[in-house]
């Protein structure tokens, strides 16, 4: 029995009820059913994840109906269930459950708590129909509206105007970045007149030589439309902006699910890039310039929400730098550990952040450790997978294998900076432990009650984000192609990276808890000031856009506003408001000036017959 549209089905409908059903219902009714039919969709995900234990080839198809059917354009709303797609249902409807409930916690005294359900099931079945599409239309219809849930949730306090110009800012700058992906979509159907993915990869295999520039141009296009999603330098901006946000939904869409779609889509397509090797190094060298820029950032960051938002777009970065190599099954399997321990650090700072009512400057927090145990066991284990603390944490297999995969490429310059900003990592992950743990107490903290809701999430994640982690294997082998790594040489590799990671640690402690004063004295150099708020501004990308871009359309839209056409257009609208004034003078009731009007007229008559 084929029930795979059941994973869509239920969180539309809990968003539909929760819609439609918003303030009549209780907060406790509300979050239940959120949560309620985000576990309908992991038990029958977890019942497919079973199935393929033993078959990992199996592919199951579910053809719900014709959607378009006109002169040969055929697209299907059909769902495709392989290794690769039940891969990434695991994330959504797991991660994402767990998310779920501890939101019930978190919006537990909110308003707005039916609405922020409603949207986030809204956002899982958006993210289900991506990854379950079997065609390029399809899967655009559940990009689309991914980018809209993520609208409505980073505006969701929308009575601050700053969180509408956020919301508004990461719509746009999306948008840019779909418009190429569109334009891929339709070469693509030039090129292979159908847009299905298994299609598209049985005709790729009898591409001729010939057709290789134009497919250059479409594999171009499809990199430009993930670019944005996936946080990516050069449309990365938006997503330290989105931190305005409830904290639950940075977790889901911002770390764990929504900027790992552009993963996805490249993953989907690999047999079109695989066919492309420049567009693939493009998109290794897009990844690593992300991985320092978004790296160095983090450093000087003060708010712990925009440390960890510049900490996905660096971990985003080494998928895609995988992708860039090869490394096909490396790249997804970071992609489920990162949302696992992004989940964890996420959700406890959330709740670090109410315990500290709502300050979210790491500087003017201090020794929590002893009034914040569990949440600084999270953070100590979440942040350690981060930055692949060696043999204890998942993130340690996983994003070794990345590394391992860009040395054995012969790429040995993406290495070598991927490897010094996985020290730099480990030093700006620390740094925010260590300050906001055990530095100077500046703060008074806030006991909150934090029942099972609150807890049991936490506790799973922080479970999966240890070593057990690594044993998570998700079934890829016959959707990428083998991998040959030299497995023999990787002990020295992991040697070399866990002392980067554990330097990392000691130099943080010694600069931001040891001696401070280094710091300072720092910041007597004019130079060194101007570089600190020139990396804080995020390199001055929002900046040159602004200037460029936005006062550009503007000074354009301005400009326009002065359109001729419609200069004309009122002129013969104020000649006849003119001639309306004056005629309406004649139609006074007077009979005199009528008796004038007439002799006026006679003469005129006589005048023009007389001449003419």
């Amino acid at each position: 029995m084929n029930i795979i549209f059941f994973i869509v089905l239920f969180p539309l409908i809990g968003f539909l009820f929760l819609s439609s059903t918003q303030g009549l219902i209780s907060t406790r009714k509300s979050s239940n059913i959120g949560i309620l039919s985000i576990f309908i969709s992991f038990l029958i995900t977890f019942f497919y994840i079973i199935s393929f234990r033993n078959n990992t080839d199996q592919v199951y198809i579910q053809k719900l109906w014709s959607w378009i059917c006109v002169q040969g354009f055929k697209i299907d709303f059909s769902f495709l269930l392989d290794g690769l797609s039940l891969s990434m249902l695991s994330v959504i409807t797991g991660v994402g459950l767990l998310i779920h409930i501890f939101s019930s916690w978190y919006m537990k005294k909110k308003e707005g708590s039916a609405r922020f359900f409603a949207y986030t099931n809204l956002f899982i079945a958006s993210m289900s129909i991506l990854v379950l599409a079997d065609n390029f239309l399809f899967m655009f219809l559940g990009w689309e509206a991914v980018s809209v849930c993520s609208y409505l949730l980073i505006g969701f306090y929308y009575t601050e105007s700053n969180n509408n110009y956020c919301a508004m800012k990461a719509f746009i700058l999306t948008r840019v970045s779909d418009i190429f992906l569109m334009i891929g979509i339709f070469l693509l159907y030039k090129e292979y007149s159908t847009l299905n993915f298994q299609e598209i990869k049985f005709l790729s295999t009898f591409l001729n030589i010939e057709n290789y520039y134009h497919l250059n141009f479409i594999t171009f296009c499809l990199l430009i439309g993930v670019l944005a999603k996936s946080a990516q330098l050069p449309l990365q901006t938006w997503l330290s902006d989105a931190m305005v946000g409830p904290t639950p939904v940075s977790a889901l869409i911002h770390a764990a699910t929504m900027v790992t779609a552009g993963i996805y889509l490249i993953a989907r397509t690999h047999f079109l890039f695989l066919l492309t090797p420049d567009i693939l190094y493009l998109i290794s060298f897009i990844g690593t310039l992300t991985i320092l820029i978004s790296s160095i950032s983090a450093l000087v960051q003060t708010d712990i929400k925009r440390i960890l938002a510049y900490s996905t777009m660096s971990q985003i970065g080494y998928m895609f730098l995988a992708l860039g190599v090869q490394a096909w099954s490396a790249a997804i399997m970071h992609l489920i550990i990162h949302a696992i321990f992004k989940a964890l650090l996420f959700l406890s700072a959330g709740s670090l952040i109410i315990s500290c009512k709502n300050q979210k400057n790491i500087f003017k927090m201090g020794g929590l450790r002893k009034k914040l145990p569990f949440l600084y066991i999270n953070f100590i284990v979440g942040g350690a997978s981060l930055i692949s603390f060696p043999l204890v944490t998942a993130g340690f297999y996983s994003k070794g294998n990345i590394l391992f995969s860009v040395l054995q490429s012969g790429h040995i310059n993406l290495f070598l900076i991927a490897l010094f900003c996985s020290f730099l990592t480990s030093i700006y992950t620390f740094r925010m432990i260590f300050v906001v743990f055990h530095g100077k107490g500046q703060i008074q903290t806030e006991t909150h009650s934090q029942g099972l809701e609150h807890s049991l999430p936490l506790l799973i994640l922080l479970f999966f984000s240890t070593f057990f982690g690594s044993y998570i294997i998700p079934p890829l082998s016959h959707v990428f192609p083998v991998s040959n790594l030299l497995i023999e040489k990787k002990f020295l590799f992991e040697i070399i990276c866990s002392i980067l990671s554990i330097s990392g640690i000691y130099i943080s402690y010694y600069i931001w808890i040891y001696n401070r004063s280094y710091i300072n004295k720092l910041f007597h150099f004019n130079f060194a000031k101007s570089l600190y708020y020139f990396f804080l501004k995020g390199w001055g990308f929002d900046y040159i856009y602004n200037i460029y871009f936005v006062k550009f359309y503007l000074y354009i839209s301005h400009m326009l506003s002065f359109d001729p056409f419609n200069k004309i257009m009122y002129l013969f609208i104020k000649i006849t408001k003119m001639f309306n004034f004056y005629l309406l003078k004649t139609s006074n009731g007077y009979i005199r000036w009528y008796i004038a009007s007439i002799i006026l007229g006679i003469n005129l008559i006589f005048i023009l017959i007389l001449f003419y």
